[in-house]
């Protein structure tokens, strides 16, 4: 054939909407790709972090504890622990106590903090939600354009043989097959990354829980198996 089939051709042939097209599914694979990339590395490092917070409640007090969740100031279990600490404190010393009890006070301040780490969380993913609703679609209108185009030329020079039609339909189809290139990692990582914000929201949940049962009734109350399944609770004495 005269005419080889490749992106470089297509640039080539291309008017300034094909191109634009091309270029625009280029920034949507760019897109989807970083935020793939960083929620990704996001979900790794709540992992460690919530490895971490097992191990919360194994300290001798709270201050200890605080120092095993590390130092990191995005660390979101810390951040849940320093805010039920300080709601407690401020309990104690508002006149605030009078109107909301303390477990409702504490409560109010762990739920604002958990969902401002939720939305943290979610944070990204409405951009890998539109690109792989949009990217086969923005492919499929370079495919119609480049194929309209196409035909005009082969209808201008009067030749409609194969192998001057394959070359031009099947570089304007090349499109299509763009479109699906950007599409489908977008949406696969959608939901893998939907799948781990999942699973460290599951944690994040039962930290808070264990902090207020700490903070209101002073131990906290045994979820794991072995001698806490029985019910017990496990004491943690409060630093300062």
């Amino acid at each position: 054939m005269e005419s080889q089939f490749g992106i470089a051709n297509l640039w080539a042939q291309g008017d300034g909407v094909t191109r634009g097209v091309a270029v625009l599914l280029l920034l949507m694979s760019l897109a989807s790709w970083i935020v793939i990339l960083l929620k990704a590395w996001d979900v790794l490092r709540l992992r460690r972090h919530a490895r971490a917070a097992q191990d919360f409640w194994r300290s001798e007090d709270f201050s200890a504890g605080l120092a095993r969740l590390g130092d990191d100031p995005g660390n979101p279990f810390r951040q849940l622990a320093q805010a039920a600490q300080e709601a407690s404190a401020h309990h104690a010393q508002a006149s605030l106590q009078d109107q909301l009890d303390r477990s409702e006070w504490i409560t109010r301040s762990l739920r604002n903090h958990l969902d401002d780490c939720g939305a943290r969380l979610q944070s990204g993913l409405a951009i890998l939600a539109s690109v792989g609703s949009t990217a086969p679609f923005v492919g499929l209108f370079g495919t119609v354009w480049g194929i309209y185009h196409a035909l005009l030329a082969i209808g201008s020079t009067g030749q409609s043989t194969i192998d001057k039609v394959a070359g031009p339909v099947g570089e304007a189809l090349i499109m299509t097959a763009l479109g699906l290139a950007v599409a489908i990692p977008a949406v696969l990582g959608y939901n893998a990354l939907v799948r781990g914000n999942k699973a460290v929201l599951h944690q994040l949940r039962r930290f808070t829980h264990d902090l207020h049962s700490y903070f209101v009734a002073g131990s906290r109350t045994a979820t794991a198996s072995g001698a806490e399944a029985a019910g017990k609770v496990l004491p943690l004495k409060k630093g300062a």
